[in-house]
């Protein structure tokens, strides 16, 4: 990811620009790392090979390099593995076996997901979109194990502009709605 991000800000450099960086991951934290991987385990331990070959086969569809990329790590989605899906040290890509767009995971105790989140950081990262399943069970654990762990410059960044429900209005801010033809206003 390093060479990735210095990459983009030499391009970016060149036509006199500045860029940041964000990243999208699902987090899967327990209180300890084997707690975690039966947890990421479970996640997909339902899945047989005909569903996933049909989610791989609509995913492989869709002309996006990170789905590309995506697919390629799962191989067809014959893997299930942790060996097969731990694409990085506690970066897992079991999610993405049935799941287009942010497909990884950070998994483990909270002490090892603090740590990935941190070298993210110390890389350039600037925002963290971070979501988990269940999720708002998933927000919790990582509230209360993992985010008292970040340092302060991590935590408190401010992302610039954030954006909070309800999102429609947020969407539509300067678009006014109007009276269809035939109907009356």
């Amino acid at each position: 990811m390093a060479k990735k991000l210095a990459d983009v800000r030499q391009r970016a450099a060149r036509v006199g620009r500045t860029v940041k960086f964000g990243i999208r991951l699902h987090v899967i934290v327990r209180e300890t790392e084997n707690q975690a991987w039966a947890a990421a385990d479970q996640l997909i331990s339902k899945l047989d090979d005909a569903t996933v070959a049909r989610a791989q086969a609509v995913i492989g569809k869709m002309d996006s390099e990170g789905q590309r990329r995506m697919a390629a790590l799962h191989a067809g989605g014959g893997g299930r593995s942790r060996a097969e899906l731990e694409i990085s040290p506690n970066l897992w890509a079991g999610v993405g076996l049935v799941r287009s767009g942010a497909g990884t995971a950070l998994v483990g105790d909270p002490l090892t997901v603090a740590a990935r989140i941190k070298e993210y950081a110390e890389l350039g990262i600037d925002t963290f979109v971070l979501s988990g399943y269940p999720h708002l069970e998933e927000a919790y654990r990582f509230a209360e194990l993992v985010f008292p762990l970040l340092p302060r410059s991590v935590r408190d960044r401010p992302p610039g502009k954030v954006l909070s429900g309800p999102f429609g209005e947020v969407m539509a801010t300067g678009i006014v709605p109007r009276a269809a033809r035939g109907t009356r206003e």
